[in-house]
């Protein structure tokens, strides 16, 4: 392990693009911050979609993001509503009322593999945690207003990650995440996240400031959502992401995903935070940070093994509740 003032390496290197979820909300962001969507103003998902030609799932998820910055709320349980009325809900026409466009690049709008995918990506992640699921390519390609060409050449890289399958009548299915999975996957985080440790190029006051926002955030309350993921992210990008091993570092960010995934499922249903995961976190980047390389292995082992214990634990919660009912229609429960 080396210990250096250089700037960790971002796992989004390799590609710099937003994906287009983001696109939309950072649009929207910007015409609130604008006044163009204004206070009390209703946002209706269907006029958003057609304005920024993307789909509804996209435009949803994109409000879900804001809804958690706080700046829209929910309205009437149905959708949801700029932030900071003091009157009436207003209904006008997003279809026709001035926005500005200048946050959009030059692909919104124009669906290519990679942001199909992005999104495509983001649900067959998640819908593991409540069961086997069959996607339906027809479905998908009138979802995304792309060819068949396009959405097979999505799934075809879905299942090289491992992400998707074909059953042995050739049709695409998302396995279930089981325990046994799950027991799996923090196996190999267990492998070689501790080895990525061992040789990393580890950014000192980035650490140093992340400690202290543990510290801080863990005494005050319970981290959020968006806290938890983003603490967790981070302690990730600069203790395992760092190592020069290039390899090593893409096969731990790829055996993350469907448990990054799962974990924001369990999010989802009203699970909260765990504060101890975070505080582990904060321990490893301590005895890091002190040159006890060993030390740091061991307790971020230790913490892999309880992550995984209580993960287990969710997914058993999990077990007895209904699939969620806002699921793409080419994402059908068998």
């Amino acid at each position: 392990m080396i210990v250096s003032e250089d700037t960790s390496r971002s796992s989004d290197d390799s590609d710099k693009r937003a994906s287009l979820f983001e696109l939309a909300a950072e649009f929207i962001r910007s015409n609130i911050a604008q006044g163009h969507l204004y206070p009390g103003l209703v946002l209706q998902e269907s006029a958003l979609s057609e304005r920024l030609d993307m789909s509804r799932a996209t435009v949803k998820r994109a409000l879900e993001l804001i809804e958690i910055e706080g700046g829209v709320e929910r309205f009437s349980g149905r959708g949801f509503i700029v932030t900071g009325a003091t009157g009436a809900p207003k209904r006008d026409d997003l279809r026709r009322i001035e926005l500005d466009l200048s946050t959009l690049d030059g692909s919104a709008g124009k669906p290519s593999w990679l942001r199909v995918y992005d999104d495509v990506a983001y649900y067959v992640t998640r819908c593991p945690v409540f069961g086997c699921y069959r996607i339906v390519e027809a479905q998908m390609a009138e979802e995304y207003g792309v060819s068949r060409t396009i959405i097979r050449d999505v799934l075809g890289r879905l299942q090289e990650r491992g992400l998707v399958h074909k059953n042995r009548t050739s049709r695409w299915i998302v396995e279930p995440l089981t325990s046994k999975k799950i027991k799996d996957k923090y196996e190999l985080r267990g492998i070689l996240e501790v080895a990525a440790l061992s040789s990393a190029k580890l950014p000192t006051e980035k650490l140093r400031d992340l400690a202290e926002e543990i510290r801080t955030l863990c005494k005050d309350a319970p981290p959020t959502p968006a806290q938890w993921f983003s603490l967790d992210r981070r302690f990730f990008e600069m203790v395992v992401l760092t190592t020069p091993n290039e390899d090593l570092a893409n096969y731990a960010s790829n055996n993350r995903l469907a448990l990054e995934a799962c974990q924001a499922a369990f999010f989802s249903l009203g699970l909260p935070p765990d504060t101890q995961s975070i505080l582990e976190l904060g321990q490893v980047i301590e005895l890091a940070l002190s040159g006890s390389v060993k030390a740091a292995q061991s307790m971020l082992a230790m913490h892999l093994t309880k992550a995984r214990d209580r993960t287990i634990a969710q997914l058993k919660i999990t077990a007895i509740l209904p699939p969620p009912p806002d699921f793409p229609s080419y994402l059908q429960f068998t």
